[in-house]
């Protein structure tokens, strides 16, 4: 009785202890199936995926703010080379104007191509129409650091046979440069001389009987005088340069021949408003004839004949700028893309 007595209470013992103590906690892995992929896992793997993507797009834009220190660094090369060629350029034109002048009939005789005689000198005699005078401008000029307005004058300068240095062939002149009041001058003596070159024929058929006659015998008498003016007139020597057509830049106009505006010059457009082919030979005077009784127009001084808009010394200090730019966005670059430990 005593033994099945001390046998009851362990038992009652183990089982009290058994309750007391805690249950194991499992896993939640343990109760879901092996193939289902846990969401601590997916959460990681989309995060690395947006670091990576993150990374790569800082890499391009790094890249990126090194674009203007390389556009800018290209644009100063180039500079370089435009400064080599201005160079070339200016040796090749200074060595043809120093050559000797060549005389008309020997440019005519030849089988030279004009093209290859650009900035060679050249000597003929003519007599200038000026009733088909062109103004180029408005050009500006500077006189006694005052600038004044004004324009170039190209004029046909005609043939005419007396000596081995005349013409064959019209060609178109630029005289000089002339200020804007002597534009208008020059066209109201123009017109005068037209108006009293024509016959006044403005009564139409009235008194024609009586006037047929006075007209037609003063008509020979004109021309006879006309024909000893122009044999007594010493014709006219020009020494120029021949020149091609300009380029203009994309600011100035086009020009308009109906209205008489030119802009620029354009050789085969004027050759055609002057009535002459359109291959035309056009020079630039360099006569030093300038007088006291005759101030205008200015021929053109032969340096300006080697000059560029941009010498090359404007393209060494656009060098030296674009270069200068090129190392402080490039410097600027680099502070950015440093890290923060870096900067301390």
């Amino acid at each position: 009785m005593a033994a099945s007595l001390s046998k009851t209470l362990r038992l009652k013992r183990l089982f009290v202890s058994i309750l007391r103590s805690p249950a194991p906690i499992l896993p939640l892995s343990a109760f879901s199936s092996s193939e289902a992929p846990s969401p601590t896992s997916a959460a990681a793997t989309t995060t690395l995926a947006s670091q990576s993507k993150e990374e790569e797009r800082g890499k391009w834009s790094k890249a990126l703010l090194f674009i203007p220190g390389i556009i800018t660094f290209g644009l100063g090369t180039w500079q370089l080379f435009r400064r080599q060629d201005k160079i070339e350029m200016l040796d090749y034109r200074r060595k043809r104007l120093e050559m000797e002048p060549l005389k008309w009939n020997e440019i005519c005789s030849g089988d030279n191509d004009l093209d290859s005689l650009e900035f060679r000198k050249i000597i003929c005699e003519g007599d200038f129409d000026e009733s088909k005078s062109i103004y180029i401008g408005p050009r500006s000029r500077t006189i006694s650091g005052v600038i004044e307005n004004g324009f170039y004058v190209i004029t046909p300068l005609v043939p005419r046979t007396t000596g081995p240095e005349s013409l064959q062939l019209p060609i178109l002149v630029n005289r000089g440069w002339i200020p804007r009041v002597w534009r208008h001058k020059s066209l109201e003596i123009s017109e005068n001389l037209e108006k009293s070159s024509s016959p006044e024929i403005l009564g139409g058929n009235q008194n024609e009987e009586n006037t047929w006659w006075k007209f037609w015998s003063r008509k020979p008498e004109v021309s006879k005088v006309k024909e000893v003016e122009e044999h007594n007139k010493v014709p006219t020597r020009a020494v120029g340069v021949i020149r091609g057509s300009e380029k203009p830049s994309i600011f100035v106009p086009e020009n308009d021949p109906s209205t008489g505006q030119w802009f620029y010059v354009d050789v085969p457009m004027i050759a055609r408003a002057c009535g002459l082919p359109e291959n035309t030979v056009y020079i630039e005077d360099i006569n030093e004839n300038v007088s006291a009784s005759n101030p205008y127009p200015i021929p053109k001084d032969v340096t300006t004949l080697i000059r560029y808009s941009v010498m090359p010394q404007d393209h060494l200090n656009y060098t030296l700028t674009w270069y200068s730019l090129s190392a402080a966005v490039s410097f600027m670059a680099l502070r950015r893309i440093r890290p923060k430990k870096l900067r301390r």
